[in-house]
């Protein structure tokens, strides 16, 4: 019960991040970081008396009843919440940052909370912020085995029945996103706003934003991926290396009977994984114990088992 309370308080905390990125980074400044509310974005600009909130709702609803049947009753429980709050706080925290509904209609930073967000002088400063807060949002959701809808229900059918990895299913969604984009923001197609520039160059920080929330997404579900593989072979019976391993980094190894290709000596070889923290120790305690042992020492891209992570199961999400 527990675990299950605090699995949906963080689906509402990333939720909050989510919206807090988009209402005061990206919205603004007309970043389109592809995904409902990038499209979103693009349609406010088209009727601005719709907010870009209530845009995602249109999107959302048909791709949460295909979630609920494809993608399982127990995410599309989660997902319903996360898909449908998410919206909700976009356009209550938009109200509360704007002083008028002429200013909410067309999202001026300079009336953003008084002025004191207006970052349009700063346009790759909001994006990388933007975007990191986007990533963080999104992968805690993720994380939770919930989603916001959008691309991340497109981004699961990809994996899911085309084996494509997440993140790159995303990029590929959101490409095309940016390029409604460019058409109506960048060259001011359809624009309702006949005041407005066009501003084409916007669609790099679009690329930008929409590779930095792939990037933050695969960081928050999977981490850093900083684990170390090592392999260590030596003429002599290392005593004092298992004893390090088994007592002070409580975990273990694999022991393996080797022979040298051309002495034909028998040789001892250790294969172990550590984190890369431990990397150091683990390399000072084999000098002490062989001097010439010769030593590997690798990425580990993913570890699974006892002491790391479990196996993923078959609907677990795995951006990378």
């Amino acid at each position: 019960m527990k675990q299950t309370v605090f699995s949906w308080i963080q689906i509402l905390a990333g939720c909050t991040i989510l919206a807090a990125g988009f209402v005061f980074f990206i919205n603004p400044y007309n970043i389109v970081p592809g995904g409902v509310y990038g499209a979103s974005i693009v349609l406010h600009n088209l009727f601005p008396s719709i907010q870009v909130g209530t845009f995602g709702y249109m999107f959302d609803i048909p791709l949460l009843i295909l979630s609920v049947i494809f993608l399982g009753a127990k995410l599309g429980g989660r997902t319903i919440a996360a898909a449908l709050t998410t919206p909700l706080l976009m356009n209550l925290i938009s109200r509360l940052a704007y002083p008028s509904k002429e200013a909410l209609q067309s999202l001026d930073p300079a009336q953003l909370l008084g002025g004191s967000m207006d970052l349009s002088e700063h346009l790759m400063l909001t994006c990388i912020i933007g975007s990191v807060l986007i990533g963080i949002g999104t992968g805690i959701v993720i994380r939770n085995q919930a989603t916001t809808g959008g691309s991340d229900i497109v981004g699961m059918f990809l994996q899911k029945y085309c084996h494509i990895r997440f993140s790159h299913a995303i990029l590929f969604v959101d490409g095309t996103v940016v390029c409604f984009g460019l058409l109506v923001i960048g060259f001011g197609i359809g624009s309702a706003d006949g005041s407005s520039q066009p501003s084409w160059h916007l669609s790099f920080y679009s690329l930008i934003a929409i590779y930095i929330i792939s990037r933050v997404i695969a960081y928050v579900i999977n981490g850093s991926k900083n684990d170390k593989l090592i392999f260590v072979i030596s003429d002599k019976k290392m005593t004092e290396l298992h004893d390090y391993i088994l007592k002070d980094l409580d975990r273990t190894a694999t022991y393996i009977k080797s022979s040298g290709l051309y002495s034909g000596a028998d040789k001892e070889m250790l294969f172990l994984v550590v984190s890369y923290k431990e990397v150091a120790g683990v390399k000072l305690k084999i000098k002490q114990a062989d001097p010439r042992a010769f030593v590997v020492v690798t990425d580990a891209y993913d570890t699974f088992g006892e002491g790391w992570k479990q196996l993923p199961s078959p609907n677990e999400i795995t951006p990378e």
